[in-house]
Parts: structure tokens; C-alpha cells; sequence
């Protein structure tokens, strides 16, 4: 199963202030801020929502089609993202522009000042998927996820025009979005992903109930934080997977791109939605005990004895064959 995964490609670089940002503010001179921070520390760390889930998904050896934009700065995370197992060729190279960055200083008090700029994800739109699918000899699923908005619009009319499913994935873009655009990007969707919150947030923006939802789509994905994950369909009953046991919640980054990319493969292998999500749920574990969102380490039998744990061995035997 050839999985195409389009959705932004950044950088985050995260720097650490040891004083308090209110201490550097005077109250009747807000309106001409000049601020200047020395930062005891500067954590660069790969990222992007494309990127994320594409990773993961090397990871679990299931090859996926990264579907993106990005600047001559690329080289070195496309080398990082290759040699895990994420087949590149499709990212779009800005002659112009940076790759997309966020730039971010936290302080004592865990305030945060931070700028994103999107950069080289604005030429998003510009890419066609039938180029893509022509080089990889067609495409069976596209997961559009949070990109520039105008090229996630582009994505899901070029697959309802030629017939290739989709996954519709708003994630963070839902906020800056109307209703009418959220509508023509899950309508017909196979697969409609959201948290809870931006569960509500479709129905309201969109106007339509959970099950008027449900009908444009064939299944809706909706994970429930600590809960797990909720899997409902057309015309079955909704399947409900748990989480695994966690050693640490170091850093909650990242666990829904990870949750993703464990069900994608999934999907690839052919097993069941229920165990589809058990193998999200595991990898997105595996993701909140690691700080970064590409930082964590897949080792075979280590992610089997723990998936035998919290979902028995009948399940870790439908999933053993298919781990790389």
C-alpha cells in the first residue's frame, strides 16, 4: 500500500532564558518594547507535521511518500529522514525561501515568546500529487495534514478529481480556518482525523452534527488523550483502543503525529482499525517518553514486549511479521 503523507516540513530551534520576561517589562513603556535576551541554551530539533508522521512511519518500515516544501537548507534533515526509511524525492525545493522554522524562548516561569516563520511551506500549493503518484506508480491513501492552506485545499480537490482516497488531518490549521474550507476538506474523505477539542470545533465551524460528519466520511478517528483513541465508521460500531502503560511523560510533542503514523502503517500491513490503533497508540507511548518528536528509538523487541503487554500476544502476533 503506497502511502503519500503531505503536511509541513520545519524546524524548531528552542532556546531557554534563566530570568523572568516580566522583569524585563516596564508598564508605561509597552508600547515601544526593544528586548534583547541572552539564552543559556539552543535546542535545535527536526519537526513539521509531514515530517513527524513520515519518520514514524520509516521507522515501522512502511516507506511512506513525503509530500512537502522546503529550502536549500533541506540537505541535512532530508539525509536524517531518508536514512529512516521516508522516501523524499516528492519535497519541493524553494530557490528562494527557508525551510519552515519556529523560533521559540522560554523562560523561568515557563513563558514562551516565539515566532513561526512558514517560509518555504507556502510553495505547498504548488506541487501536483499526479507527479507524485506517476513516479511511485499510483497512490492507495493521501493523508493531508496541517500545511500551507491554500496547498491542502489543492491536495484534496486534485484527489477527489482523480479518484485517489484521502485522509483528511487539520490539526493546528483548524483554528484559522472557516467553516466552508473545513467542509470541502473532509467531505468524502476515507478517513477524518482530529483530537477531541477539534472534534467540536468541525461540528461547530461546519455546522453539522457528529453523525451528518460521519456520512461524508468513511471513518472518523478521534484519540482521547490519556483515553486512547475512537474509531467510528459507516454502518459498524465504534471500535475504543487504550493507551500502554507509560515509563515517563517527558514531552507531549509530537504524540499525535506519532499516534498517525503507527495507524497509517496500519493501514499499510492490512491488519484491523482496532490493532491499526493499538500500533498508533504504542509508537505515540513511545513519543511522550522521549523529548523531541523524532528522537525516540523503534527497537523491534523491545516495542513487541510492551505492545504483548498492554494488548496481549494475539495482537503482537498480527503485528510481529510486519515490524522492519
Amino acid at each position: 500500500m503506497r502511502i503519500a503523507v503531505s503536511g509541513s516540513i520545519a524546524t524548531d530551534h528552542l532556546m531557554t532564558f534563566p530570568g523572568r520576561f516580566a522583569d524585563q517589562l516596564v508598564a508605561d513603556q509597552l508600547h515601544t518594547v526593544s528586548l534583547s535576551f541572552l539564552v543559556d541554551n539552543l535546542d535545535v530539533r527536526r519537526g513539521g507535521v509531514g515530517a513527524n508522521i513520515a519518520f514514524g512511519m520509516g521507522q515501522l518500515g512502511t516507506s511512506p511518500i513525503l509530500v512537502g516544501a522546503a529550502g536549500s537548507d533541506f540537505d541535512e534533515y532530508r539525509a536524517w529522514l531518508d536514512r529512516h526509511g521516508v522516501d523524499t524525492a516528492s519535497v519541493r525545493i524553494s530557490e528562494v525561501l527557508h525551510t519552515a522554522r519556529f523560533v521559540c524562548t522560554t523562560d523561568a516561569d515557563h513563558n514562551q515568546i516565539g515566532s513561526f516563520y512558514t517560509g518555504a511551506m507556502s510553495e505547498a500549493r504548488l506541487i501536483e500529487l499526479k507527479a507524485v503518484a506517476d513516479r511511485v506508480g499510483g497512490l492507495d491513501l493521501v493523508l493531508i495534514g496541517a500545511d500551507d492552506p491554500e496547498g491542502m485545499l489543492r491536495h484534496t480537490e486534485e484527489c477527489r478529481t482523480r479518484s485517489i482516497p484521502f485522509a483528511a488531518d487539520f490539526s493546528q490549521q483548524i483554528a484559522r480556518m472557516n467553516g466552508d474550507e473545513i467542509r470541502l476538506l473532509l467531505d468524502g474523505a476515507t478517513y477524518l482525523f482530529s483530537n477531541e477539542y477539534e472534534k467540536g470545533l468541525i461540528e461547530s465551524k461546519t455546522g453539522w452534527s457528529d453523525a451528518e460528519i460521519l456520512s461524508r466520511v468513511g471513518h472518523r478517528v478521534t484519540t482521547l488523550g490519556a483515553r486512547g483513541v475512537r474509531i467510528e465508521s459507516v454502518g459498524g460500531d465504534p471500535v475504543e483502543v487504550g493507551v500502554p502503560e507509560e515509563t515517563a511523560k517527558v514531552d507531549p510533542t509530537g504524540v499525535g503525529d506519532a499516534f498517525r503514523a503507527g495507524f497509517l502503517s496500519g493501514l499499510a500491513w492490512g491488519v484491523s482499525h482496532e490493532r491499526a490503533a493499538q500500533v498508533g497508540c504504542m509508537l505515540a507511548t513511545l513519543v511522550i517518553e522521549t523529548k523531541g518528536t523524532q528522537e525516540y528509538q523503534l527497537r523491534r523487541s523491545h516495542f513487541l514486549d510492551r505492545f504483548t503487554k498492554a494488548y496481549g500476544h494475539d495482537a503482537a502476533a498480527e503485528v510481529q511479521g510486519h515490524l522492519a
